[in-house]
Protein backbone atom coordinates (compact mmCIF):
# COMPACT_ATOMS: atom_id res chain seq x y z
CA UNK A 1 0.00 0.00 0.00
CA UNK A 2 1.41 2.96 -1.06
CA UNK A 3 1.14 5.61 2.15
CA UNK A 4 2.72 8.80 -0.21
CA UNK A 5 -0.65 10.72 -0.14
CA UNK A 6 -1.11 9.77 3.95
CA UNK A 7 2.82 11.11 4.49
CA UNK A 8 2.42 14.36 2.64
CA UNK A 9 -0.63 15.22 4.99
CA UNK A 10 1.06 14.34 7.96
CA UNK A 11 3.86 16.02 6.59
CA UNK A 12 1.76 19.43 7.05
CA UNK A 13 0.40 18.03 10.35
CA UNK A 14 4.41 17.77 11.62
CA UNK A 15 5.06 20.95 10.57
CA UNK A 16 2.30 23.37 11.46
CA UNK A 17 2.58 26.14 13.37
CA UNK A 18 6.48 25.61 12.76
CA UNK A 19 7.18 29.66 11.46
CA UNK A 20 4.41 31.32 10.80
CA UNK A 21 3.78 34.43 8.41
CA UNK A 22 5.50 37.41 8.51
CA UNK A 23 8.45 34.46 8.59
CA UNK A 24 10.61 36.19 11.01
CA UNK A 25 11.83 35.66 14.74
CA UNK A 26 11.60 39.21 15.88
CA UNK A 27 7.39 38.97 15.39
CA UNK A 28 5.99 38.13 18.17
CA UNK A 29 3.65 35.34 17.11
CA UNK A 30 7.13 33.35 16.32
CA UNK A 31 8.22 34.07 19.86
CA UNK A 32 5.94 31.31 21.69
CA UNK A 33 6.10 28.19 19.28
CA UNK A 34 5.60 24.45 19.44
CA UNK A 35 1.81 24.30 20.24
CA UNK A 36 0.12 20.84 18.31
CA UNK A 37 1.64 17.87 19.75
CA UNK A 38 4.14 18.38 22.50
CA UNK A 39 5.34 15.67 24.51
CA UNK A 40 7.38 17.40 27.50
CA UNK A 41 9.91 15.15 29.64
CA UNK A 42 7.51 13.50 32.32
CA UNK A 43 9.06 15.59 35.10
CA UNK A 44 8.61 18.55 33.78
CA UNK A 45 4.54 17.60 33.03
CA UNK A 46 4.58 17.05 36.89
CA UNK A 47 5.15 21.02 37.19
CA UNK A 48 2.82 22.29 34.99
CA UNK A 49 -0.53 20.91 34.78
CA UNK A 50 -0.87 22.24 30.85
CA UNK A 51 1.34 19.83 29.59
CA UNK A 52 1.21 16.53 28.98
CA UNK A 53 4.30 13.60 28.53
CA UNK A 54 2.03 10.98 26.38
CA UNK A 55 -0.52 11.02 24.27
CA UNK A 56 -2.80 8.29 23.43
CA UNK A 57 -5.04 7.01 20.27
CA UNK A 58 -8.17 4.74 20.32
CA UNK A 59 -10.09 3.26 17.79
CA UNK A 60 -11.91 0.25 16.82
CA UNK A 61 -10.93 -2.22 14.61
CA UNK A 62 -12.37 -5.36 12.89
CA UNK A 63 -10.06 -8.24 11.79
CA UNK A 64 -10.02 -11.81 10.64
CA UNK A 65 -8.33 -13.76 12.96
CA UNK A 66 -4.63 -12.73 12.79
CA UNK A 67 -4.29 -9.16 12.39
CA UNK A 68 -1.26 -7.02 12.23
CA UNK A 69 -1.16 -3.37 13.30
CA UNK A 70 2.06 -1.17 12.30
CA UNK A 71 2.53 2.17 14.04
CA UNK A 72 4.67 4.67 12.49
CA UNK A 73 5.23 7.75 15.50
CA UNK A 74 6.66 10.66 14.02
CA UNK A 75 7.86 14.07 15.60
CA UNK A 76 10.56 16.36 15.40
CA UNK A 77 13.53 16.90 17.98
CA UNK A 78 14.38 20.36 18.76
CA UNK A 79 17.79 21.63 17.21
CA UNK A 80 18.53 24.71 19.77
CA UNK A 81 21.10 26.86 17.13
CA UNK A 82 22.65 29.77 19.19
CA UNK A 83 25.08 32.23 17.26
CA UNK A 84 28.15 33.36 18.45
CA UNK A 85 28.49 35.98 21.17
CA UNK A 86 25.04 35.39 22.85
CA UNK A 87 25.59 35.03 26.58
CA UNK A 88 25.48 31.93 28.23
CA UNK A 89 21.99 32.21 29.57
CA UNK A 90 20.64 32.61 25.77
CA UNK A 91 20.81 29.09 24.95
CA UNK A 92 18.84 27.91 28.25
CA UNK A 93 16.07 30.75 28.53
CA UNK A 94 16.09 33.54 26.25
CA UNK A 95 13.08 34.10 24.05
CA UNK A 96 14.17 32.30 20.71
CA UNK A 97 14.58 34.72 18.24
CA UNK A 98 15.07 38.15 20.20
CA UNK A 99 16.37 41.14 18.70
CA UNK A 100 18.24 40.02 15.53
CA UNK A 101 19.31 42.95 12.88
CA UNK A 102 17.21 42.81 9.36
CA UNK A 103 19.29 40.09 7.41
CA UNK A 104 20.98 39.08 10.87
CA UNK A 105 20.38 35.21 12.12
CA UNK A 106 18.77 35.77 16.00
CA UNK A 107 21.08 34.91 18.85
CA UNK A 108 19.08 32.28 19.54
CA UNK A 109 16.14 30.03 17.29
CA UNK A 110 14.69 26.18 17.61
CA UNK A 111 15.25 24.21 14.46
CA UNK A 112 13.69 20.77 14.16
CA UNK A 113 15.05 17.11 12.74
CA UNK A 114 12.80 14.78 11.87
CA UNK A 115 12.54 11.81 13.32
CA UNK A 116 10.27 8.29 13.17
CA UNK A 117 9.79 5.23 15.49
CA UNK A 118 8.16 2.14 14.04
CA UNK A 119 6.98 -0.17 15.70
CA UNK A 120 4.84 -3.73 14.50
CA UNK A 121 2.27 -6.07 16.83
CA UNK A 122 0.88 -9.07 15.60
CA UNK A 123 -0.42 -12.47 16.31
CA UNK A 124 -0.61 -13.25 20.43
CA UNK A 125 0.85 -10.26 20.95
CA UNK A 126 -1.32 -7.94 20.11
CA UNK A 127 -4.26 -9.90 20.66
CA UNK A 128 -3.37 -10.49 24.40
CA UNK A 129 -0.70 -8.32 26.31
CA UNK A 130 0.21 -5.83 23.72
CA UNK A 131 3.28 -4.55 22.91
CA UNK A 132 6.12 -2.14 24.71
CA UNK A 133 8.90 -0.42 23.10
CA UNK A 134 11.40 1.71 23.62
CA UNK A 135 13.20 3.78 21.81
CA UNK A 136 16.16 6.44 21.99
CA UNK A 137 17.33 9.46 20.20
CA UNK A 138 20.65 10.74 20.50
CA UNK A 139 21.38 14.24 20.82
CA UNK A 140 24.79 15.98 18.67
CA UNK A 141 25.98 19.09 18.45
CA UNK A 142 27.45 20.80 15.17
CA UNK A 143 29.41 23.98 14.31
CA UNK A 144 29.72 26.00 11.10
CA UNK A 145 30.98 29.18 10.14
CA UNK A 146 29.74 31.50 7.45
CA UNK A 147 31.36 34.83 6.35
CA UNK A 148 32.87 35.01 9.82
CA UNK A 149 29.87 34.35 12.06
CA UNK A 150 30.09 31.25 14.22
CA UNK A 151 27.12 28.88 14.72
CA UNK A 152 26.38 26.26 16.90
CA UNK A 153 23.55 23.50 16.34
CA UNK A 154 22.79 21.30 19.56
CA UNK A 155 20.50 18.60 19.87
CA UNK A 156 19.36 16.79 23.46
CA UNK A 157 19.42 12.86 23.59
CA UNK A 158 15.35 11.97 23.67
CA UNK A 159 14.33 8.68 25.42
CA UNK A 160 10.64 7.29 24.76
CA UNK A 161 8.24 4.19 24.15
CA UNK A 162 5.32 3.31 21.79
CA UNK A 163 2.88 0.26 23.43
CA UNK A 164 0.34 -1.22 21.65
CA UNK A 165 -2.73 -3.29 23.10
CA UNK A 166 -6.15 -4.00 21.71
CA UNK A 167 -9.54 -4.96 24.10
CA UNK A 168 -11.64 -7.51 22.89
CA UNK A 169 -15.33 -5.89 22.34
CA UNK A 170 -18.23 -8.05 23.20
CA UNK A 171 -21.09 -9.07 20.12
CA UNK A 172 -20.86 -11.35 17.12
CA UNK A 173 -18.54 -8.61 15.53
CA UNK A 174 -14.89 -9.56 15.92
CA UNK A 175 -13.82 -6.44 16.80
CA UNK A 176 -11.34 -4.90 19.41
CA UNK A 177 -10.40 -1.29 20.53
CA UNK A 178 -7.04 -0.98 19.64
CA UNK A 179 -4.88 1.79 21.91
CA UNK A 180 -1.37 3.00 20.81
CA UNK A 181 0.24 5.35 23.68
CA UNK A 182 3.43 7.15 22.81
CA UNK A 183 5.09 8.58 25.70
CA UNK A 184 8.04 10.82 26.38
CA UNK A 185 10.53 9.63 28.61
CA UNK A 186 13.32 11.84 28.58
CA UNK A 187 15.37 13.68 31.41
CA UNK A 188 14.62 17.18 31.69
CA UNK A 189 17.08 19.36 31.07
CA UNK A 190 19.38 21.22 33.72
CA UNK A 191 16.87 24.14 35.52
CA UNK A 192 13.86 23.01 33.71
CA UNK A 193 12.09 20.95 36.56
CA UNK A 194 11.02 23.41 39.39
CA UNK A 195 7.89 23.22 40.81
CA UNK A 196 4.26 24.91 40.41
CA UNK A 197 2.94 26.46 36.96
CA UNK A 198 6.04 26.71 34.05
CA UNK A 199 7.06 29.89 33.55
CA UNK A 200 7.78 30.57 29.77
CA UNK A 201 11.25 30.46 30.12
CA UNK A 202 11.37 26.81 31.64
CA UNK A 203 9.00 25.70 28.71
CA UNK A 204 12.13 26.73 26.80
CA UNK A 205 14.54 25.47 28.81
CA UNK A 206 12.48 22.03 28.50
CA UNK A 207 11.29 22.10 24.92
CA UNK A 208 14.91 20.09 24.00
CA UNK A 209 13.86 17.34 25.54
CA UNK A 210 10.52 17.29 24.19
CA UNK A 211 8.80 15.90 21.53
CA UNK A 212 7.36 18.03 18.85
CA UNK A 213 4.25 17.60 17.04
CA UNK A 214 3.79 13.90 17.56
CA UNK A 215 1.46 12.07 15.57
CA UNK A 216 0.88 8.53 14.02
CA UNK A 217 0.10 6.46 10.74
CA UNK A 218 -1.11 3.38 12.25
CA UNK A 219 -1.56 0.46 9.45
CA UNK A 220 -3.34 -3.02 9.59
CA UNK A 221 -3.33 -5.85 7.08
CA UNK A 222 -5.74 -8.77 7.97
CA UNK A 223 -8.47 -5.92 9.43
CA UNK A 224 -10.33 -2.79 9.28
CA UNK A 225 -10.35 0.17 10.55
CA UNK A 226 -13.67 1.88 11.81
CA UNK A 227 -14.41 5.54 11.46
CA UNK A 228 -14.32 7.92 14.27
CA UNK A 229 -16.65 10.15 12.99
CA UNK A 230 -19.02 7.99 11.25
CA UNK A 231 -19.05 4.53 12.25
CA UNK A 232 -21.62 1.71 11.28
CA UNK A 233 -24.76 1.45 14.19
CA UNK A 234 -23.42 -1.07 15.74
CA UNK A 235 -19.72 0.27 16.39
CA UNK A 236 -21.07 3.50 17.96
CA UNK A 237 -20.92 2.67 21.58
CA UNK A 238 -17.36 1.20 21.51
CA UNK A 239 -16.57 4.11 18.97
CA UNK A 240 -17.96 6.52 21.83
CA UNK A 241 -15.89 4.93 24.52
CA UNK A 242 -12.76 5.34 23.04
CA UNK A 243 -10.78 7.66 25.07
CA UNK A 244 -8.05 9.65 22.57
CA UNK A 245 -5.95 12.21 24.47
CA UNK A 246 -3.66 14.46 22.49
CA UNK A 247 -4.62 13.55 19.12
CA UNK A 248 -7.85 12.48 16.90
CA UNK A 249 -7.80 9.36 14.98
CA UNK A 250 -9.18 9.80 11.32
CA UNK A 251 -9.18 7.19 8.04
CA UNK A 252 -6.49 8.57 5.68
CA UNK A 253 -5.29 7.37 1.72
CA UNK A 254 -7.28 6.41 -0.78
CA UNK A 255 -11.28 7.37 -0.09
CA UNK A 256 -13.34 4.33 1.04
CA UNK A 257 -10.39 2.09 1.95
CA UNK A 258 -10.19 1.40 5.74
CA UNK A 259 -6.13 0.10 6.23
CA UNK A 260 -4.70 3.46 7.33
CA UNK A 261 -5.25 5.42 9.95
CA UNK A 262 -3.69 9.07 10.95
CA UNK A 263 -3.51 10.13 14.94
CA UNK A 264 -2.82 13.85 14.64
CA UNK A 265 -2.78 16.71 17.44
CA UNK A 266 -4.80 18.68 14.85
CA UNK A 267 -8.84 17.49 14.50
CA UNK A 268 -9.28 16.18 10.69
CA UNK A 269 -11.93 15.08 8.49
CA UNK A 270 -11.36 11.39 7.44
CA UNK A 271 -9.76 10.87 4.40
CA UNK A 272 -7.45 14.64 4.67
CA UNK A 273 -6.09 16.03 1.61
CA UNK A 274 -2.85 18.67 0.68
CA UNK A 275 -4.83 20.46 -2.10
CA UNK A 276 -2.94 19.49 -5.41
CA UNK A 277 -2.35 23.02 -6.02
CA UNK A 278 -0.77 24.29 -3.02
CA UNK A 279 2.99 24.71 -4.44
CA UNK A 280 4.76 23.97 -1.05
CA UNK A 281 4.47 24.66 2.65
CA UNK A 282 3.16 27.75 4.33
CA UNK A 283 3.23 26.88 7.98
CA UNK A 284 -0.53 27.59 8.39
CA UNK A 285 -2.92 25.00 7.27
CA UNK A 286 -6.10 27.45 8.27
CA UNK A 287 -4.73 29.81 6.03
CA UNK A 288 -5.89 30.62 2.28
CA UNK A 289 -2.75 29.50 0.49
CA UNK A 290 -3.81 32.49 -2.39
CA UNK A 291 -3.86 35.39 0.27
CA UNK A 292 -0.87 34.31 2.44
CA UNK A 293 1.12 33.71 -1.06
CA UNK A 294 0.27 36.97 -1.56
CA UNK A 295 1.00 38.55 1.38
CA UNK A 296 4.75 37.25 1.62
CA UNK A 297 5.01 38.13 -1.73
CA UNK A 298 4.29 42.04 -0.14
CA UNK A 299 6.96 42.04 2.08
CA UNK A 300 9.68 44.60 2.01
CA UNK A 301 13.12 43.19 0.51
CA UNK A 302 14.38 43.91 4.56
CA UNK A 303 11.58 42.08 5.68
CA UNK A 304 12.52 39.14 3.29
CA UNK A 305 16.24 38.80 4.11
CA UNK A 306 15.07 38.79 7.83
CA UNK A 307 12.67 36.19 7.42
CA UNK A 308 15.69 34.12 5.44
CA UNK A 309 18.07 34.70 7.91
CA UNK A 310 16.03 33.34 10.62
CA UNK A 311 15.61 29.54 9.32
CA UNK A 312 16.08 27.64 6.36
CA UNK A 313 12.69 26.49 6.07
CA UNK A 314 11.82 30.00 5.85
CA UNK A 315 14.44 30.72 3.11
CA UNK A 316 12.72 28.19 1.13
CA UNK A 317 9.78 29.69 1.24
CA UNK A 318 10.51 32.91 0.41
CA UNK A 319 12.69 32.30 -2.11
CA UNK A 320 9.74 29.61 -3.64
CA UNK A 321 6.86 32.13 -3.47
CA UNK A 322 9.51 34.87 -5.07
CA UNK A 323 9.92 32.69 -7.88
CA UNK A 324 6.33 31.64 -8.07
CA UNK A 325 5.05 32.77 -11.97
CA UNK A 326 1.66 33.54 -13.37
CA UNK A 327 0.27 30.49 -13.75
CA UNK A 328 1.44 29.06 -10.30
CA UNK A 329 -0.45 31.76 -9.12
CA UNK A 330 -3.90 31.16 -11.13
CA UNK A 331 -4.14 27.76 -9.92
CA UNK A 332 -4.41 28.98 -6.32
CA UNK A 333 -6.93 31.34 -6.93
CA UNK A 334 -10.17 28.33 -7.06
CA UNK A 335 -10.77 25.11 -8.60
CA UNK A 336 -14.61 23.28 -8.34
CA UNK A 337 -14.02 19.63 -7.04
CA UNK A 338 -17.19 18.72 -5.66
CA UNK A 339 -19.47 19.21 -8.28
CA UNK A 340 -17.76 17.00 -10.94
CA UNK A 341 -20.50 14.67 -12.06
CA UNK A 342 -23.23 15.47 -9.93
CA UNK A 343 -26.25 17.18 -9.69
CA UNK A 344 -29.32 18.11 -7.60
CA UNK A 345 -32.20 16.23 -6.79
CA UNK A 346 -34.77 16.65 -9.14
CA UNK A 347 -32.53 18.82 -11.61
CA UNK A 348 -31.37 17.85 -14.90
CA UNK A 349 -29.36 14.45 -15.79
CA UNK A 350 -25.20 14.98 -15.48
CA UNK A 351 -23.72 15.72 -18.83
CA UNK A 352 -23.46 12.98 -21.03
CA UNK A 353 -19.28 11.56 -20.60
CA UNK A 354 -17.70 12.90 -23.94
CA UNK A 355 -20.43 16.12 -24.81
CA UNK A 356 -18.72 19.19 -24.38
CA UNK A 357 -22.33 21.07 -25.94
CA UNK A 358 -23.61 19.92 -22.67
CA UNK A 359 -24.55 22.48 -20.05
CA UNK A 360 -23.21 21.34 -16.32
CA UNK A 361 -26.03 21.81 -13.72
CA UNK A 362 -24.35 24.14 -11.84
CA UNK A 363 -23.98 26.68 -14.99
CA UNK A 364 -27.37 29.26 -14.96
CA UNK A 365 -28.04 28.10 -18.54
CA UNK A 366 -28.26 24.89 -17.25
CA UNK A 367 -32.52 24.95 -16.95
CA UNK A 368 -33.66 27.30 -19.83
CA UNK A 369 -37.19 27.06 -17.56
CA UNK A 370 -35.81 29.72 -15.35
CA UNK A 371 -35.08 33.05 -16.48
CA UNK A 372 -34.89 36.05 -13.97
CA UNK A 373 -35.11 38.28 -16.22
CA UNK A 374 -38.42 37.97 -17.31
CA UNK A 375 -40.29 35.66 -14.66
CA UNK A 376 -42.85 37.37 -12.82
CA UNK A 377 -45.30 36.86 -9.88
CA UNK A 378 -48.25 38.24 -9.14
CA UNK A 379 -48.80 40.72 -6.07
CA UNK A 380 -52.59 41.58 -5.48
CA UNK A 381 -53.24 41.07 -8.59
CA UNK A 382 -50.34 42.61 -10.71
CA UNK A 383 -47.62 40.98 -12.45
CA UNK A 384 -44.68 42.11 -11.28
CA UNK A 385 -41.26 41.34 -12.98
CA UNK A 386 -37.94 43.05 -14.18
CA UNK A 387 -38.50 46.65 -14.39
CA UNK A 388 -41.79 46.82 -11.88
CA UNK A 389 -42.08 49.17 -8.83
CA UNK A 390 -42.97 48.21 -6.07
CA UNK A 391 -43.00 49.60 -2.42
CA UNK A 392 -41.45 48.17 0.38
CA UNK A 393 -43.18 46.96 3.21
CA UNK A 394 -40.77 44.54 5.40
CA UNK A 395 -42.03 41.64 7.25
CA UNK A 396 -42.15 40.95 11.16
CA UNK A 397 -39.67 37.88 10.76
CA UNK A 398 -36.79 39.98 9.55
CA UNK A 399 -34.08 39.78 12.05
CA UNK A 400 -32.38 42.80 10.98
CA UNK A 401 -33.45 45.91 12.47
CA UNK A 402 -31.99 48.04 9.18
CA UNK A 403 -35.43 46.57 7.32
CA UNK A 404 -37.33 49.32 9.11
CA UNK A 405 -35.65 51.91 7.62
CA UNK A 406 -37.21 50.35 4.13
CA UNK A 407 -40.38 50.49 5.01
CA UNK A 408 -42.88 52.56 2.51
CA UNK A 409 -39.65 53.03 0.48
CA UNK A 410 -40.36 52.47 -3.56
CA UNK A 411 -37.74 50.12 -4.98
CA UNK A 412 -37.23 48.82 -9.06
CA UNK A 413 -37.29 44.95 -9.43
CA UNK A 414 -34.20 43.76 -10.61
CA UNK A 415 -35.01 39.94 -10.98
CA UNK A 416 -37.35 37.71 -9.90
CA UNK A 417 -35.39 34.33 -8.80
CA UNK A 418 -36.21 31.12 -6.83
CA UNK A 419 -34.66 29.44 -4.04
CA UNK A 420 -34.22 25.85 -4.01
CA UNK A 421 -37.88 25.01 -2.40
CA UNK A 422 -38.73 27.09 -5.99
CA UNK A 423 -40.11 30.02 -3.37
CA UNK A 424 -39.96 33.56 -5.20
CA UNK A 425 -37.74 36.10 -4.06
CA UNK A 426 -37.78 39.65 -5.64
CA UNK A 427 -34.42 41.35 -6.03
CA UNK A 428 -34.72 45.13 -5.97
CA UNK A 429 -32.71 47.86 -5.62
CA UNK A 430 -33.71 51.61 -3.96
CA UNK A 431 -35.82 54.03 -6.59
CA UNK A 432 -34.06 57.09 -4.41
CA UNK A 433 -30.67 55.42 -4.06
CA UNK A 434 -27.79 57.51 -6.49
CA UNK A 435 -26.02 54.07 -6.22
CA UNK A 436 -28.35 52.00 -7.69
CA UNK A 437 -27.38 51.72 -10.97
CA UNK A 438 -23.34 51.08 -9.49
CA UNK A 439 -25.71 48.22 -6.84
CA UNK A 440 -27.33 46.72 -9.66
CA UNK A 441 -23.89 46.44 -11.76
CA UNK A 442 -21.88 44.81 -9.42
CA UNK A 443 -25.14 42.17 -8.65
CA UNK A 444 -25.80 43.57 -5.00
CA UNK A 445 -29.94 43.68 -3.95
CA UNK A 446 -32.26 43.97 -1.01
CA UNK A 447 -34.46 40.84 -0.89
CA UNK A 448 -37.59 40.50 -0.62
CA UNK A 449 -40.69 37.55 -0.82
CA UNK A 450 -43.73 39.01 -2.86
CA UNK A 451 -46.04 39.03 0.71
CA UNK A 452 -43.77 41.62 1.49
CA UNK A 453 -44.08 43.95 -1.58
CA UNK A 454 -47.36 46.05 -2.84
CA UNK A 455 -47.40 47.14 -6.68
CA UNK A 456 -46.36 50.23 -7.31
CA UNK A 457 -47.84 52.91 -9.22
CA UNK A 458 -46.24 51.54 -12.94
CA UNK A 459 -47.11 48.25 -12.54
CA UNK A 460 -48.90 46.38 -15.36
CA UNK A 461 -52.68 46.32 -15.06
CA UNK A 462 -54.53 43.11 -13.38
CA UNK A 463 -55.34 40.12 -15.95
CA UNK A 464 -51.88 40.76 -17.35
CA UNK A 465 -49.85 38.09 -15.11
CA UNK A 466 -50.66 35.14 -17.82
CA UNK A 467 -46.94 35.78 -19.33
CA UNK A 468 -43.81 34.07 -18.15
CA UNK A 469 -43.26 32.10 -14.69
CA UNK A 470 -46.13 33.20 -12.24
CA UNK A 471 -45.94 32.55 -8.29
CA UNK A 472 -49.07 34.01 -5.98
CA UNK A 473 -48.24 36.36 -3.57
CA UNK A 474 -50.91 38.32 -1.46
CA UNK A 475 -49.03 40.91 -0.05
CA UNK A 476 -49.73 42.44 3.57
CA UNK A 477 -53.47 43.37 4.56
Amino acid sequence: MSLDEVRRVADAVLYEGYILYPYRASAQKNRSRWQFGVLVPPAYAATDPSERSALRAECVMEHGGQPEVTVTARFLQVQRRTAAGAAAGAEAGAVPGAGPDAGQPPVTWDEAVEREVTVTAAGPALLGDGTLTRFTVPGGEETETTSGARVVRRRAPLAGSVSVRTVPLPGPWRAVRLAVVVANESASPAGSEGTGPGSGARRDQALPAALIAVHMIITVSGGAFISMTDPPEWARPEVSACQNTGCWPVLAGPAGGRQVMLAGPIILPDYPQVAPESPGELYDGTEIDEILTLRTLALSDEEKSAARATDPRAAALIDRVDAMDAPAMERLHGTIRAMTGLRPAGGPPASPAGDEAAVPWWDPGADASVSPGTDSVVVAGHRIARGSTVILRPGARRADAQDMFLAGRTALVEAVLLDVDDAPYLAVTLADDPAADLQAAHGRFLYFTPDEVTPGPADPAPGQSDQGRTAQGSGPP
